[in-house]
């Protein structure tokens, strides 16, 4: 078994990362997907990301 970790600052990057990596030869055994939020002064900061479980 093997872990992917992709992150990446906008959804539609993260989604096209993830397509990009299932195009691969691989048997997907589980995805998880989090989204985390930070504040630098008035601007906020998101942080897309997905493990992948693969064999």
């Amino acid at each position: 078994m093997k872990v992917k970790v992709i992150d990446e600052e906008c959804e539609n990057d993260l989604e096209m990362s993830v397509n990009e990596f299932l195009d691969s030869d691989i048997d997907i055994i589980d995805i998880k997907y989090q989204i985390a939020v930070a504040m630098n002064g008035e601007e906020q900061i998101y942080c897309f990301s997905a493990m992948i479980i693969y064999h």
